[in-house]
């Protein structure tokens, strides 16, 4: 249907829409440009984020860390809780055995002891790390009144970076080659100290490949979370539906 209107009103009305339409660009701009604001990326993650808003990013990394903790904490208790056990089991029967027969139960306590240590003084460091950053998210200022994201979203998403960063690597070496090495190395030192040091070759062997085999279980079951998580940031594909 054609507009009757005459064409100085006609006119007026569009330059009216169009001053109307600059006015709210204007003023809604540094929204937009708040929304679109996009944060340096931390050495070792990749460039393919560069375009996910930081928020985003940062949310999506809380989530990952924290599942990786959940995951820490359980291998390093459960793991802790067994070998407290067999410490102990070696330690039960040593009023009941022959005196010259306890040096294979106290051997075999230390060992277990041995493996505990590691443990309890130096924890997958996604745990501390998934603690920290969620404690830095909650202490956040609020989101600016116009949307956008909060001034404080690019630091705070290096960090982030930064510790993934740092946990992957950290759960990498937890599982190198001279770790394997090293485990067997200290439990067939062991045996020969049995059986070379009190001529106990049976409690020998069963401590150099039961060790061993306790060793090198600990190792492998070792959460590896974070590994896969920085992989996955670093092809850039995640989303807002975070599983767990």
């Amino acid at each position: 249907m054609r507009d009757r209107r005459a064409p100085d009103t006609v006119a007026s009305v569009r330059l009216l829409r169009l001053v109307s339409g600059l006015v709210l660009v204007g003023l809604f701009a540094p929204s937009f440009a708040a929304a679109e604001a996009r944060c340096p990326i931390a050495a070792g993650v990749g460039t393919a984020v560069a375009n996910v808003p930081a928020e985003l990013r940062l949310a999506w990394i809380d989530a990952q860390l924290a599942h990786g903790a959940h995951k820490a904490k359980r291998w390093t208790w459960g793991w802790g809780i067994g070998i407290g056990g067999a410490t102990i089991a070696n330690l039960v029967p040593i009023p009941f055995v022959a005196k010259e027969d306890r040096i294979d139960w106290y051997t075999g306590a230390a060992t277990t002891i041995i493996g505990i240590v590691p443990l309890l003084i130096a924890p997958l460091d996604v745990i501390a790390d998934s603690r920290e950053l969620r404690e830095k998210i909650a202490a956040r200022p609020s989101p600016p009144a116009g949307g956008g994201d909060r001034p404080d979203v690019c630091p705070l998403l290096a960090d982030a970076e930064a510790r993934l960063y740092r946990d992957a690597k950290n759960q990498a070496d937890g599982q190198r080659w001279w770790l394997h090495v090293g485990n067997v190395a200290l439990n067939f030192g062991v045996g020969l100290f049995l059986g070379l040091g009190f001529h106990h070759w049976g409690a020998g062997v069963f401590n150099a490949v039961g060790g061993s085999l306790i060793g090198e279980a600990i190792i492998l079951t070792q959460p590896t979370a974070s590994i896969r998580d920085l992989e996955t940031y670093r092809r850039g594909e995640i989303s807002y539906a975070v599983t767990f």
